[in-house]
């Protein structure tokens, strides 16, 4: 999401460097012991602080629930910039999918809602491609032009179908639907209770995590699994066969790639569509699973979030699924009234930017080594010197987190060569 339309693609294939495009990519082993190492440095802060709810189970099933719309919204960005499509419009599109599943789901089935929620997305995702791809508009334009599009058409509709007859007999209102029936949840047998038990010990690291397992495997709803299912099958889809082959080849070069046969207008457009259908279905999630109503203004910019965690996950679904679990356990601290725990967690903050300064200051960085370390010792005497924090800033907590996490990680982040640049059909032959 970081071009705009304001340029061709490159007309020749982009030049690899030592086959690997100079990036460097952590391998499985080194990945568990990075989240080793966060374990410990939770359980530390959690020892030293007192804060019990930093890694309860309540705490991350909350995460959970809140990682899972943030994480179907980048899911979806991923597959639209994949094909070279910047979607900024992903929370109109989230927005189509609470008002869609609500209003489907209150009156049937919650599953039927669920549907509902994610053709409302995809019709989204057809409007952004038919102006992007066939007429060329300025991709940032048209997702502004989506957000604000859903949001008029939802406050306009709730007015007219939620205020009136059994709706509102039901509850409806205009600015909320009647309250739908809940999605199965389900909770391993045994093994929760087991996990509980070890987490009430609140011994170092083993019970911590326990409660992060057991909120893992405690109340989680069917629709968080068919999430989980969803990354695992972009993975396979978009670097496992022929046909993701085809659709990333139009992010990266799509002049290259129509002059080897592919229908670059087609791949485009069902990337889009796609996009549109998971946004959807987040905003879907949000109201058939977490709240169980549409609420005016209930995505919250989660759609611009998710995008945040798509770039934080370098447009990968192993890193976009990693960012969306940090963003929903910043968000989910909002919802559990985490002043405790935000404090504590300032402390893990401190930690990082004092080695964040060491290794730059190491590295002859000295500018940033020096901000990193001033700025640690800022969070040090904020610290130090209260016992938790405004209520104001907890709510801001997950947009505090999104800032942080994008400026850190900016420097290895490599996007689709021709993300948001024009294309028009023929530039290939």
């Amino acid at each position: 999401m970081t071009a705009t339309a304001t340029s061709t693609p490159p007309p020749a294939a982009p030049k690899v460097s030592g086959g690997k495009g100079g990036r460097k990519r952590f391998s499985f082993p080194v990945i568990l012991l990075i989240i080793a190492g966060g374990l410990l440095a939770l359980s530390a802060v959690r020892s030293i602080t007192g804060a019990q709810d930093v890694t309860s189970a309540g705490q991350i099933s909350a995460a959970l629930a809140m990682a899972v719309p943030i994480g179907l919204a980048g899911l979806g960005g991923l597959w639209a910039e994949r094909a070279g499509v910047v979607n900024i419009g992903l929370e109109g599109m989230m927005i189509l999918g609470t008002f869609f599943g609500a209003w489907a789901g209150w009156q049937t089935d919650p599953w039927l809602g669920v549907l509902a929620g994610v053709v409302g997305g995809m019709l989204g995702g057809l409007l952004h491609a038919f102006a992007t791809v066939t007429f060329g508009v300025d991709h940032i334009i048209s997702g502004i032009a989506i957000n604000i599009l859903a949001l008029g058409f939802t406050t306009y509709f709730a007015k007219l179908w939620f205020n009136s007859g059994e709706a509102a007999a039901k509850g409806g209102s205009p600015k909320q639907s009647p309250p739908a029936e809940e999605i199965t949840t389900v909770t391993v047998p045994g093994i929760s209770d087991w996990l509980h038990s070890v987490e009430t010990h609140h011994w170092f690291f083993v019970s911590d995590v326990a409660g992060i397992l057991g909120g893992l495997v405690t109340n989680v709803s069917l629709l968080t699994l068919v999430a989980v299912v969803l990354f695992i099958a972009t993975f396979f889809v978009l670097w496992k066969t022929s046909f993701g082959l085809r659709l990333r080849s139009c992010g990266e070069n799509p002049i290259a790639a129509e002059s080897l046969g592919v229908n670059v207008y087609f791949y485009k457009y069902v990337a889009v569509i796609v996009s549109g259908g998971l946004a959807g279905l987040g905003g879907a999630f949000l109201s058939l699973v977490t709240s169980h109503i549409y609420n005016e203004g209930q995505t919250g910019g989660r759609g611009y979030i998710g995008l945040a965690a798509m770039i934080f996950g370098n447009w990968r679904p192993g890193g976009l699924a990693m960012g969306a679990g940090l963003f929903g356990f910043a968000d989910a601290l909002q919802l559990r009234n985490g002043g405790e725990s935000v404090h504590a967690l300032l402390l893990l903050l401190v930690v990082m930017l004092a080695g964040l300064a060491a290794w730059k200051l190491y590295r002859k960085s000295y500018v940033p080594g020096v901000i990193s370390a001033a700025i640690a010792a800022a969070v040090l005497v904020w610290y130090l010197g209260t016992d938790t924090v405004p209520t104001e800033f907890v709510s801001a907590t997950p947009y505090v987190v999104t800032l942080l996490v994008l400026s850190l990680s900016a420097q290895r982040l490599r996007m689709p060569k021709a993300d948001g640049m024009r294309y028009r059909k023929g530039q290939g032959k």
